[in-house]
């Protein structure tokens, strides 16, 4: 789960990791307060869940009044376009006022899960607010990568690793090492998948702080953290995934013209390898589980269809739980609802597929039964080229 740059320093300042003063508003009149209360200057920065928000225009200073109230009503509203956004972008509807800084130096630093070595691994940068991908792969030497063993947790010699190779001045080492033991301590307690922070800035009075912080925890041990749960914004949801979720469907949107149902998560991903094998793009992951039944086939259907790039569905089912033919009675039905528009191809194997098949052939609908799923996906891709 990820939450929001000023959500995420809420959890700094409770772990005592700096962050500059600030205020966060939905309105124009809320952000000229906010940064009446601060000072001038100040930062304006859009809240959405992507990075690279300066670059498109979601983060401004503002050094008058007058700048203050034109950065809000600029932002405020916006569709953001970032790298991470992908081409449809972000709307904004929070914003985060910060008091402005002097900036002598900007560091990258980031902890994150390292299954190849099964540790905790601190990342570190002297290129902070750069791209941490465009600084790995112009300069990699510059990149510093100190592994922790989660079992025996931070040591004084992973901190002296990390300040040695961000070549650091002594009158910053005390609070920049107890700086990373909290944030380390962070990742820890709350189960994050990352924790990042670009830039970590050195004022010019020699204080470390988080100008930025970025938080993503692992949605698995979210019934361990109330607080965090709390802080989720439907807004920043991908609708057809949150319209997915209210019906126990596990759905990811993508961007081909296949759309996938398939009951198990293992299967749906072959199924989307086999598609791109066959020279087609999966739309979707869509695991509709061991159990699925008529009225989840059919809010599958919907969500599907509800992404006009799909030109073809390809239904791959293992029936083992699910009977072939009471699925096929159910893809039968949900499609007579939904008024299919687009073909679909059916793969099933299991209990009573001959069955199943049958109740396909019979419907008079766009229900193609097909082999296996070399077939399958020969089928839907020829369709949909």
């Amino acid at each position: 789960m990820k939450i929001h740059e000023y959500q995420a320093k809420e959890l700094f300042r409770k772990y005592k990791v700096p962050t500059p003063e600030g205020g966060v508003s939905t309105t124009v009149e809320g952000v000229e307060k906010a940064a009446a209360n601060l000072g001038l200057p100040v930062a304006v920065k859009a809240q959405i869940h992507a990075g690279g928000r300066g670059k498109g225009g979601g983060v401004k200073i503002a050094k008058t009044v007058k700048e203050v109230t034109t950065a809000a009503q600029a932002i405020l509203g916006m569709t953001l376009v970032t790298k991470q956004t992908g081409p449809e972008g972000r709307v904004v509807k929070t914003i985060l006022v910060e008091k402005g800084l002097s900036i002598k130096k900007e560091l990258y630093l980031s902890i994150i899960p390292d299954r190849s070595t099964a540790t905790i691994t601190i990342v570190a940068s002297q290129d902070g607010g750069m791209d941490i991908e465009e600084v790995a792969a112009k300069t990699p030497e510059r990149i510093i990568k100190v592994p922790v063993n989660p079992i025996t947790g931070i040591r004084g010699y992973h901190v002296g690793q990390v300040m040695f190779g961000l070549q650091l001045d002594k009158a910053v080492m005390k609070e920049f090492g107890a700086i990373l033991k909290n944030l380390y301590n962070l990742f820890v307690d709350y189960d994050c998948s990352m924790v990042e922070i670009n830039p970590l800035i050195i004022t010019d009075d020699n204080r470390v702080i988080a100008l930025d912080a970025k938080v993503d925890i692992d949605s698995n041990a979210l019934f361990r953290h109330p607080d965090v749960v709390a802080m989720h914004d439907p807004n920043e949801d991908d609708p057809a995934e949150a319209e997915a979720a209210k019906y126990n469907l596990n759905y990811i949107n993508l961007d081909g013209n296949v759309g996938n149902m398939v009951n198990g998560a293992g299967l749906a991903m072959a199924t989307m390898d086999i598609i791109k094998q066959a020279g087609a793009e999966p739309a979707n992951f869509l695991d509709v589980g061991g159990g699925a039944n008529a009225e989840m086939v059919e809010n599958g259907f919907r969500i599907i269809l509800s992404d006009s790039k799909v030109k073809g569905i390809l239904i791959n089912i293992f029936g083992g739980i699910l009977r072939c033919d009471v699925l096929a009675q159910g893809v039968v039905q949900a499609a007579e609802k939904v008024k299919l528009s687009v073909p679909v191809v059916v793969r099933m194997e299991g209990t009573n597929v001959e069955e199943g098949r049958r109740i396909l052939s019979e419907s008079g609908l766009k229900l193609i039964n097909a082999t296996d799923l070399a077939d399958a996906a020969k089928k839907v891709a020829e369709l949909v080229a």
